[in-house]
C-alpha cells in the first residue's frame, strides 16, 4: 500500500475528470491519522447516498436526518479539516462539508460544483442553478443570497462590488489545494514542522501549485532540525526552474545561515 503522500500524488496527477476527490481528501486525512483505512470511510459515504435521488433528498439526508452542520467551536483545529472527522462528528469547516456533500451526491448521481468564494466555500447545482451552503445545514440560496452570505462571513461592506468573479467554480485540484492551504496556515502558525512537511509535499504534488512554494517546505524541514535537507530541496527546484533560481537560492542561503 502506498503511503498517504504517494497515494495523493497518484490520485491527483490525472486528468480532472479522473481525480477521485473523496479518495484524495481521505489521503489528506490519512497523513494526519496514520491508522486510517480509507475504504472504511468510503463505505460510509456509500451508505449516506443510499435512497438519495435528487438535491432535496440529498439535503434532507445529510442535514436533517444525519445532522451535518458547521464546526463553529473548533473551526481552526486541524481535525476540523479532515474528511473522516467530519463524517464521524457530523461537523466540519465549509470546504470539508462541501467535499462530503459532493461525494455523497456523486454516488447518488447528483452533480455539484464547488464554489471557491473568498473566505467561504459553497456548492452549486448546474442543473437547477441553486447554491448550497453545507456549513449552514445545506441552506439553498440564489445569487443574492450568496452575496449576502459573503458579506456575512467576511464583513465586507456593500460598497465593495460582488460579481461573478467572487464565486468561481473550483476544480478538484483547486479544492484540494484549498483544503491543504487551511492546514498549512494552521501548522505554520503552530510551528509544527512535521505536519507542515506532509502538507507541503501534498500541495507541491498538485500541478497548479507554484513551484516557489518549496520555500515553505524548506522552512518545515528546518523546524525539525533538517536545515541542510531543507536547503537541498529548495536548491533542487531552483535547478529545475531557472526563472525561480535567484529567489530560491536566496531562500536556501537564508536557511543555511541558521546553522551559523
Amino acid at each position: 500500500m502506498l503511503d498517504p503522500i504517494g497515494s495523493f500524488k497518484e490520485i491527483v496527477n490525472q486528468p480532472e475528470d479522473r481525480i477521485d476527490l473523496g479518495r484524495a481528501a481521505l489521503a489528506i486525512s490519512a497523513a494526519g491519522h496514520p491508522d486510517l483505512e480509507p475504504e472504511v470511510w468510503l463505505t460510509r459515504l456509500d451508505e449516506f447516498a443510499y435512497g438519495v435521488d435528487d438535491l432535496d433528498s440529498l439535503r434532507r439526508r445529510l442535514f436533517s436526518e444525519l445532522g451535518f452542520d458547521g464546526e463553529r467551536d473548533n473551526y481552526y483545529e486541524p481535525e476540523s479539516s479532515f474528511l473522516d472527522v467530519a463524517i464521524n462528528r457530523r461537523r466540519g469547516i465549509p470546504i470539508t462539508l462541501s467535499v462530503l456533500t459532493m461525494e455523497v451526491g456523486k454516488r447518488a448521481g447528483i452533480k455539484l460544483e464547488g464554489i471557491g468564494m473568498p473566505g467561504h466555500f459553497l456548492l452549486r447545482s448546474p442543473l437547477t442553478g441553486d447554491y448550497i451552503d453545507p456549513f449552514f445545514k445545506g441552506e439553498l440560496m440564489d445569487e443574492a443570497g450568496v452575496e449576502a452570505r459573503f458579506r456575512q462571513v467576511s464583513g465586507v461592506p456593500a460598497a465593495v462590488k460582488f460579481g461573478p468573479g467572487m464565486r468561481p467554480v473550483a476544480s478538484k485540484q483547486e479544492i484540494l489545494a484549498r483544503m491543504l492551504n487551511n492546514l498549512k496556515a494552521i501548522y505554520k502558525a503552530r510551528s509544527d514542522g512535521r505536519s507542515l512537511e506532509w502538507v507541503l509535499r501534498m500541495r507541491l504534488a498538485l500541478p497548479i501549485i507554484p513551484r516557489d512554494e518549496v520555500r515553505v517546505l524548506g522552512e518545515a524541514l528546518a523546524l525539525q532540525g533538517r536545515v541542510t535537507e531543507g536547503a537541498a530541496e529548495v536548491m533542487a527546484v531552483a535547478e529545475e526552474h531557472p526563472e525561480l533560481a535567484e529567489q530560491l537560492r536566496a531562500a536556501a542561503r537564508s536557511l543555511r545561515s541558521s546553522l551559523n
